[in-house]
């Protein structure tokens, strides 16, 4: 069983920088796929970025390609969001996802989820 626990999220101004965590435990975490969604009011959850076991495959939503960089710490068991450049529209509670399988954009394939960390960004 793996617990994935978000952090960092907070209130910034459009155009800043934030970073978001996720750790895992319970688990080999450097054998899992994590990926990050978004659920904003209103709305149903959506992909954002994922990343491979290795950190090497990584893949993102179009709207946050070339703002947002998704790293792992397999030393760490710890996966990252960083986000650049925010608008007002990425604000949204971004949850990560864990699977030992499946590494993609469908969050049917993935098993595990954290709690979420509210990011709000306003303008």
């Amino acid at each position: 069983q793996v617990q994935l626990v978000e952090s960092g999220g907070g209130l910034v101004q459009a155009g800043d920088s934030l970073r978001v965590s996720c750790a895992a435990s319970g688990g080999t975490f450097s054998s899992y796929a994590m990926g990050w969604f978004r659920q904003a009011p209103g709305k149903e959850r959506e992909f954002v970025a994922a990343i491979n076991w290795s950190g090497r495959g990584t893949y993102y939503t179009h709207s946050v390609k070339g703002r947002f960089t998704i790293s792992r710490d397999n030393a760490k068991s710890t996966v990252y969001l960083q986000m650049n450049s925010l608008k007002p529209e990425d604000t949204a509670v971004y949850y990560c996802a864990a699977d030992s399988d499946y590494v993609g954009t469908t969050q049917e394939g993935y098993e595990y989820w954290g709690q979420g960390t509210q990011v709000t960004v306003s303008s």
